[in-house]
């Protein structure tokens, strides 16, 4: 089926039903475990910096996977992409179900990862090759809809299933959900990618695991409170395996991940704003149910079920956006998004008192939904501002960066919390100042992010 027939047949909405439920099921896997951390490291017996890594260490290797999806949509029909996508997220989920210690589970969650690190661009890829620009706005507000109420959603679902089942629940809701995907896309899933050709650039591929380092090292940095010789020496070649990999990009005929396209400067924005809002999501998803159950001491249904009415505001209006970035402009649109987000994380920070459940979840729904607003218009902005030939390394650079950025915030985020109670002497998150200090640093990111939506000019491709 080439792209023309997907454009207009039925066949399409099957095609992207199935694709966005698998998307869907995989986002939720993301977040859903941040719930369940207290469970989790009592099961394995971990510390909260440990545990952590089941979040952390799943967004570090979906950023290595991600710089080689534009490689396997040229090499490979998009239908064995993904139904390999999806047998690999069966495969981790089945090894995390029968997990005896932490070892064995987070390598259920890197086999996981690889999947959804393979999927999120290309997917993403695939929408914006097939639709209309005029129309792209609306359609990538759909994908918003499944990625951003998905991510949302997890730490809700985690809590509604932990309350009745053994963590292990869980997994075995996905793993039933992503079999019938499975079956699914087996009938409805179809090859609409052009391929092009190309040998698989290891050299690129071993430098990726710069990235894996840098993180690591924000991480250890922030369990240990200390920066001694390994961690720095570990820094510095990370820092080099990086910028290998960047030179290697722009100097090679044909690289595995073109950044080239970094030269359009609406590109460039559209990449920071993305990822600037995804730091917000997802930071509210991993630290209010932290606040909740420790602040609060909410139940861990509670907990979950607080998320619920951010995600119905995120859902709700994610469609609805990609809509009016079509009539009114993304530089409009992004502003309106980025200046919720401020004014939800100026709240938090202005606000030093304890807060009750219900001023938290008006907060978070104006943040998650500043959200909706940016981090999908922006993503088509980018998408809007390339040659179709380089849609795919474009969401390909997206999509990392805005991983990498969130495994940086969730990490930063840990860091001041952890810290800032530890030199209060404080219990590591049971304090309402280490909250403060968070709440603090993502206004001031927040503000940042404000100024590149300022920024935005009108749309010009890149030759």
């Amino acid at each position: 089926m080439n792209k023309g027939e997907i454009q207009n047949s039925l066949a399409r909405k099957l095609f992207i039903i199935t694709l966005l439920s698998g998307t869907f099921t995989m986002s939720i896997s993301q977040s859903s475990l941040s719930t369940a951390y207290p469970t989790l490291m009592k099961f394995f017996g971990v510390t909260a910096p440990t545990i952590q890594w089941l979040t952390t260490g799943f967004m570090l290797i979906m950023c290595i996977m991600m710089p080689i999806s534009p490689w396997l949509l040229n090499n490979f029909s998009f239908k064995k992409i993904f139904l390999s996508v999806v047998s690999i997220f069966i495969v981790g989920t089945l090894v995390i179900i029968v997990a005896p210690n932490f070892p064995m589970a987070m390598l259920g969650r890197a086999l996981e990862a690889i999947g959804v690190g393979i999927l999120f661009p290309s997917f993403q890829s695939v929408l914006l090759t097939i639709t209309p620009e005029k129309n792209r706005g609306a359609t990538m507000g759909y994908a918003g809809l499944v990625m951003g109420s998905a991510l949302a959603s997890g730490p809700i679902i985690s809590g509604i299933v932990l309350n009745f089942l053994q963590w292990q629940g869980l997994f075995v809701i996905f793993l039933l959900i992503m079999i019938v995907i499975f079956i699914s896309g087996l009938l409805n899933i179809k090859d609409v990618m052009p391929r092009h050709k190309a040998s698989l650039d290891l050299i690129s591929t071993v430098y990726l695991f710069g990235l894996i380092g840098l993180l690591y090292v924000v991480n250890q940095a922030g369990a240990t409170r200390s920066f001694g010789i390994d961690l720095i020496i570990l820094l510095v070649i990370s820092l080099i395996f990086t910028f290998l990999f960047v030179h290697r990009q722009l100097t090679k005929k044909e690289p595995l991940l073109d950044l080239k396209v970094m030269k359009n400067f609406n590109f460039d924005l559209a990449v920071l704003l993305t990822g600037f809002s995804y730091i917000s999501l997802i930071v509210v998803t991993i630290i209010y149910p932290l606040y909740y159950q420790n602040i609060l001491h909410s139940s861990i249904l509670m907990s979950g079920l607080a998320l619920v009415p951010p995600a119905i505001i995120l859902s709700i209006l994610n469609p609805l956006t990609g809509r009016l970035a079509d009539k009114i402009g993304f530089k409009s649109t992004l502003i309106i998004g980025m200046s919720m987000i401020v004014v939800g994380w100026f709240l938090l920070f202005v606000i030093h008192t304890k807060l009750t459940i219900w001023p938290m979840i008006l907060i978070a729904s104006l943040i998650e939904g500043g959200n909706a607003f940016v981090m999908m218009p922006a993503t088509t902005l980018g998408g809007n501002s390339l040659s179709e030939e380089l849609i795919p390394h474009g969401t390909a650079i997206i999509t990392t960066i805005r991983q990498l950025l969130g495994s940086l915030g969730v990490s930063l985020a840990t860091l001041i919390l952890v810290t800032t109670n530890q030199n209060h002497h404080l219990p590591a998150n049971d304090g309402l100042i280490g909250y403060q200090y968070v709440f603090a640093f993502f206004f001031g990111m927040a503000i940042i992010g404000f100024i590149f939506a300022l920024l935005i000019k009108n749309n010009k491709k890149t030759n």
